[in-house]
C-alpha cells in the first residue's frame, strides 16, 4: 500500500509539474504571437491578443538623466505600428523568458534588443501581464524599459 500510495503521489506531481509547464508555453506562445503580429504590422491580430485598450508604459531617462514615464493606451499604440513606412525594418529581438503563473494570472518578463533599420536602437525589459480567459492568454497591461547604454550585446545577430 505505501509504494501505491508513494507512486501516485508522484504521478499526480509529474502531471502538476508538466500542467504548469504547459501553461508557461501557452504564454510564451503568445508573447511570441504579439511580436510576430507586431513585426507584420497585422493590427487585427494585435487587437484580439488585449482584453480591450490597455494601460501601455515605458521607463526611460531623459537628456538630463532624470526618470521619465511615458503612458499610453493600445490602440493608440496599434495605430503607431500600422504608420511606420513599410519599407522601414524594426525588430524587438526577445532574449529570455521568465514566466510566472498563479491561476488565470501571468506576469512575463522579456529582455529586448530593439533594432531600427538594422540599427541598434536600445534595449531594455518588457514585463506584460496577462489574464486566462477560457483557454487563451490575454495582454491586460505592458511596461517597458528603454536604455541605450549597460545592453548586453550591441550586434546583430
Amino acid at each position: 500500500m505505501k509504494k501505491f500510495t508513494i507512486c501516485m503521489l508522484t504521478l499526480c506531481f509529474m502531471f502538476s509539474a508538466f500542467s504548469q509547464t504547459s501553461e508557461e508555453d501557452k504564454v510564451k506562445q503568445t508573447i511570441i504571437d504579439f511580436f510576430d503580429a507586431f513585426h507584420k504590422q497585422d493590427t487585427v491580430k494585435l487587437k484580439s491578443m488585449a482584453k480591450g485598450n490597455i494601460s501601455m508604459q515605458s521607463i526611460s531617462s531623459n537628456k538630463e538623466g532624470k526618470t521619465r514615464l511615458d503612458e499610453n493606451d493600445y490602440y493608440g499604440f496599434i495605430k503607431n505600428i500600422a504608420g511606420i513606412p513599410k519599407d522601414k525594418t524594426f525588430e524587438e529581438k526577445l532574449l529570455d523568458f521568465n514566466i510566472k503563473i498563479d491561476g488565470k494570472m501571468a506576469n512575463a518578463w522579456t529582455p529586448y534588443e530593439f533594432w531600427f533599420d538594422g540599427n541598434f536602437s536600445h534595449c531594455g525589459v518588457n514585463s506584460f501581464q496577462l489574464i486566462k480567459e477560457d483557454d487563451n492568454w490575454k495582454i491586460i497591461y505592458l511596461v517597458d524599459s528603454r536604455r541605450r547604454q549597460g545592453c548586453k550585446a550591441i550586434s546583430k545577430g
